[in-house]
C-alpha cells in the first residue's frame, strides 16, 4: 500500500452525527425511556474547518475484527508528523472522531427490547436476536405490558421458575452453548455479572462474549502506565497479537481487561499488570484509580454499555513491561505528545483506548481549555450510561 493511499485508511478529520444514550429507571414498575444528548450535541457550537483532502472516516462501519496493517514504524513516523497545535480551532477535531467510534447508532435504539430481571433492566435485545431466544421457553419470556417495556410494551425477561443466581447462570449458559459460534462468536467461557448498576445485586453471571448480545452493562479496567523522562511523560503503549479475536494488531493499553465475576477492581488491575505486562505486584498495587469514562454503541445486533475505570501507575524508569499470557506482540516507551497524536490522526488504537487516554491527556494537561470544544470532548468521554 502506498504511503499516500495509507493516509487516506487512517486519517479521520470529519465530525458527523453519532451516539445518543438511554437511561433508564431502574424499577421496572416505572420504566421510560430518556433519551439524553445525542453525540453531534457535544461538538462545539461552531463547526471545525475543512480539512486536508486526505479526509476519509470508518466511524459508521469500524469493526472489532478489522485488520490495520502496520509497525510501529508507521506509527512513530505519523505521531512525528508536523502538527500545528497553535490551531486551537481544529486541534480536538481527531478526538471527537475517536469518541464517535465508541459510540454509533443511537438511531437504532428503537430496534431493542429490554431485557428486565426482577423489575429491573439488566440489558437490551436486537428484535432480530430475541427471534434466536424463542425457541427456550424454559429459559425466557415475553410478556407485554401496557405502559411498560419497549415501544409496544414488549420485553424479554427470565421464566420466573429460575429463581436463583446459579439457576439462571446455568440456564442462560445452556443457551448460549447452543446458540454457538454462529450466533455469539468469540466465546471464551468467562462469566460477566449482570446487574443492573455497578455495586448493586447480581442477578447471574453471562458469557461474556455474549454480554453485548444481551446488552448487559460491562465494566472494565485500563491501566496508563507513564515513565517520566527529563521532565517528559511517556506511555508505554502495546501492540495486540495479530492472533487476537479482537483487534488483531492494534494498539492498546500497557494494562487492560474485563471486569469478571467475582473480582474487584483493585485485584483485577493487579492480576492484569503480573499476566499482560509481568508487573510485580509490589509495582502494580501503587496504581492510582482515577475515575472512568463510559460509551454505548450499537453495531448489529450488538449494544455495547461499557463502563471502563481508569488508573494510573507511575513506573520506574528502568521498568521493561514483558508479557505473560501470549496477547500482546510488543511494547513501546513513546512520548505522550506523540500518543496523541496518533489517536488524534489514526484508526491504530484499539477504539475504546482512545477514550482512556483522552482522559489522561485532560488530567494531566496535555488537553487544555484554550482548545476549541474543551468542555465538550470532557463531557463525552462519559456519554454512556455510567453507573
Amino acid at each position: 500500500m502506498t504511503r499516500h493511499r495509507y493516509l487516506n485508511f487512517v486519517l479521520l478529520n470529519k465530525p458527523e452525527t453519532a451516539m445518543g444514550t438511554v437511561c433508564c429507571i431502574s424499577k421496572f414498575a416505572t420504566l421510560s425511556y430518556v433519551r439524553s444528548r445525542p453525540f453531534s450535541s457535544f461538538l462545539p457550537s461552531h463547526p471545525f474547518p475543512s480539512t486536508t483532502s486526505t479526509n476519509f472516516s470508518l466511524a459508521s462501519s469500524f469493526s472489532s475484527s478489522v485488520t490495520l496493517s502496520f509497525t510501529w514504524n508507521d506509527a512513530i513516523g505519523i505521531s512525528e508528523s508536523q502538527t500545528d497545535t497553535q490551531d486551537r480551532s481544529r486541534y480536538l477535531q481527531g478526538f471527537f472522531n475517536k469518541v464517535q467510534l465508541c459510540n454509533r447508532g443511537s438511531e437504532k435504539q428503537s430496534e431493542f427490547l429490554p431485557f428486565v430481571v426482577e423489575d429491573h433492566i439488566v440489558g437490551f435485545i436486537h428484535n432480530g436476536f430475541v427471534e434466536h431466544l424463542r425457541g427456550f421457553g424454559d429459559v425466557f419470556v415475553f410478556p407485554k405490558e401496557k405502559f411498560n417495556g419497549g415501544p409496544n410494551g414488549d420485553f424479554v425477561s427470565l421464566h420466573p421458575m429460575l429463581k436463583t443466581a446459579d439457576e439462571r447462570t446455568s440456564a442462560v449458559g445452556y443457551v448460549v452453548q447452543q446458540l454457538g459460534e454462529e450466533r455469539i462468536p468469540g466465546i471464551r467461557n468467562e462469566l460477566y455479572p449482570v446487574t443492573s448498576s455497578f455495586g448493586a445485586p447480581i442477578f447471574f453471571s453471562l458469557e461474556r462474549a455474549a454480554a453485548p448480545y444481551f446488552g448487559i452493562k460491562a465494566y472494565g479496567v485500563h491501566m496508563n502506565g507513564y515513565v517520566e523522562v527529563d521532565g517528559q511523560k511517556h506511555l508505554w503503549i502495546g501492540k495486540r497479537s495479530d492472533t487476537k479475536q479482537t483487534y488483531p494488531g492494534m494498539l492498546d493499553h500497557l494494562v487492560a481487561g474485563g471486569l469478571p465475576h467475582g473480582i474487584d477492581c483493585q485485584e483485577n488491575v493487579i492480576k492484569e499488570c503480573e499476566e499482560e505486562a509481568g508487573i510485580p505486584r509490589s509495582l502494580s498495587v501503587k496504581a492510582i484509580p482515577v475515575g472512568a469514562v463510559s460509551y454505548m454503541d450499537i453495531d448489529g445486533y450488538r449494544y455495547k454499555r461499557d463502563v471502563l475505570f481508569c488508573y494510573d501507575l507511575k513506573l520506574p524508569k528502568d521498568f521493561i513491561p514483558n508479557n505473560e499470557d501470549g496477547e500482546v506482540d510488543s511494547f513501546k516507551l513513546i512520548p505522550v505528545r506523540q500518543v496523541a497524536e496518533v489517536i488524534r490522526k489514526t484508526q491504530f488504537f484499539k477504539t475504546n483506548c482512545s477514550l482512556v487516554i483522552i482522559d489522561f491527556l485532560f488530567r494531566h494537561g496535555y488537553i487544555t481549555p484554550e482548545y476549541h470544544g474543551y468542555l465538550d470532548l470532557l463531557r463525552s468521554l462519559r456519554i454512556g450510561d455510567c453507573s
